[in-house]
C-alpha cells in the first residue's frame, strides 16, 4: 500500500510539525509543502492524497482555486484541517463530495492519524479501477459523465483534444471516451494522432458525441474505434456498454 501523504501547511507551525512527526510514527512517507502553487508543482511523484492545514482560507482562495483545477485533471484525495467555518468555505470552493475527509480545529493528532489510514485505504482500493479519460469541450458534460462513472471506475476529464494528448504524454489509460465535434482539434483528428504514435497507438477508444449521421460514422471507422456511442443514450447504457468492453478485454486475457 502505497502510504505517502502530501501534507499542506505552513511549515513552521507547530500543529503540522506535530502532524507530520505523529504520521510519521504511523508509517506514513510525509511530503511537506507550503501553499505555493509552484512549490507543489515542483515535487516529482506527488502522493495521489493531499492533506491540506487550513489557516485562512480567505487569503487561500488562489490555493483553493489550483486545487479545484487538479480535480479536473487528476482524481486526487484531498482531506483537509479547519476550523467549522474555514471547512464550509472549503466545501463551496471545491464542492463537499470532493473532500475526502475533514477534520476541526482542535485536532487529536492520534486519531487524524488512524483516519488517514482509512483514507489511504479507500484510496488504495480506488487506485485498482480502471482509469478513463473523458475528452470533451463541454465542461457540463464531462461532469455529467464523471457523476456516472465514478462508482466504478477513476475519471479523469480534459476539455481540448490537445490537452487529452498533452495528458496521455504523462498519464496511462485504459479507455478514452472521446467527443466527436471540438474545436482546434476534433476527435477523429484526435484519434488520429493517438494512433501515429506507438505510445498512444494500442489504447481503447470509444466515441461519445451527438453526431449520429452515416457519414460521421464511416469517416472514422478506419481508426478503429471500440465503439460510437450517442450522448442521448441513458446513463445506464453508457455504463453497460463500457462494463461489457471491460469483460471482453478480461477475457481476452484469460484466453
Amino acid at each position: 500500500m502505497d502510504k505517502r501523504i502530501l501534507l499542506i501547511g505552513g511549515g513552521k507551525s507547530f500543529m503540522v510539525t506535530s502532524i507530520a512527526k505523529e504520521l510519521t510514527s504511523e508509517g506514513f512517507d510525509v511530503i511537506q509543502s507550503s501553499y505555493n502553487v509552484t512549490e507543489i508543482e515542483h515535487i516529482e511523484n506527488k502522493p495521489n492524497v493531499y492533506l491540506i492545514y487550513v489557516d485562512d482560507v480567505d487569503d487561500m482562495m488562489e490555493f483553493f482555486v489550483y486545487i479545484r483545477d487538479k480535480f479536473v485533471e487528476n482524481d486526487l484525495s484531498i482531506s483537509i484541517i479547519g476550523s467549522h467555518d474555514e471547512i464550509e468555505k472549503v466545501y463551496n470552493a471545491t464542492t463537499k463530495d470532493k473532500i475526502a475527509a475533514a477534520f476541526e480545529r482542535p485536532v487529536n493528532v492520534k486519531e487524524l492519524a488512524r483516519e488517514m489510514h482509512k483514507v489511504v485505504e479507500k484510496e488504495e482500493e480506488r487506485l485498482q479501477k480502471k482509469r478513463i479519460l473523458v475528452v470533451d469541450d463541454d465542461g457540463t458534460m464531462l461532469r455529467t459523465i464523471k457523476s456516472w462513472l465514478s462508482d466504478k471506475y477513476q475519471v479523469f476529464m480534459v476539455n481540448s483534444g490537445m490537452s487529452a494528448i498533452t495528458f496521455l504524454a504523462r498519464n496511462q489509460v485504459d479507455l478514452i471516451l472521446l467527443d466527436y465535434e471540438m474545436p482546434v482539434t476534433t476527435g477523429p483528428k484526435v484519434l488520429e494522432m493517438l494512433r501515429s504514435e506507438p505510445s498512444t497507438s494500442e489504447i481503447p477508444v470509444m466515441f461519445l458525441t451527438v453526431k449520429s449521421d452515416k457519414e460521421s460514422v464511416m469517416q472514422v471507422l478506419s481508426l478503429k474505434p471500440e465503439k460510437y456511442l450517442l450522448k442521448t443514450m441513458p446513463p445506464a447504457d453508457l455504463v453497460a456498454n463500457i462494463d461489457e468492453f471491460f469483460e471482453r478485454q478480461k477475457i481476452k486475457s484469460l484466453i
